[in-house]
């Protein structure tokens, strides 16, 4: 069985870097993918992007609202309960790779997770 996400996205918004209780670093952030085409243009999609490790660390340091990056990973469905009880389910992809695709970073790092990465045959 193949569980395979790869997309290409802005972020939704600055990135949510916080640690687990024994140091683990973690990080989420919206990602907003082109969806289907309608009279008026496109839709957007939104899907929970989760980072851990270093890879979160790394991302947070450079990405920020509305960058744009490239992700891989996989998706899982996490089941929660709210304040008043009632179970709810999340659908996120847990990245394995990001890569950076905004024209001038504020680093010459192109790519964390992975090979560089300075052009992409879409």
């Amino acid at each position: 069985m193949i569980n395979k996400f790869i997309g290409l996205g802005n972020l939704g918004k600055d990135i949510e870097l916080r640690s687990t209780q024994s140091g683990k670093s973690v990080a989420s952030f919206p990602l907003a993918i082109q969806g289907a085409k309608t009279d008026n243009g496109y839709t957007t999609e939104w899907l929970e992007v989760v980072i851990w490790d270093k890879l979160a660390d790394n991302c947070a340091k450079y990405l920020h609202k509305g960058s744009k990056v490239y992700v891989e990973g996989r998706i899982q469905t996490r089941k929660w309960q709210d304040k008043q009880g009632q179970d709810r389910y999340t659908t996120e992809c847990v990245a394995q790779e990001v890569k950076f695709l905004d024209p001038k970073p504020q680093t010459d790092q192109r790519h964390i997770g992975g090979q560089d990465f300075d052009s992409v045959p879409f």
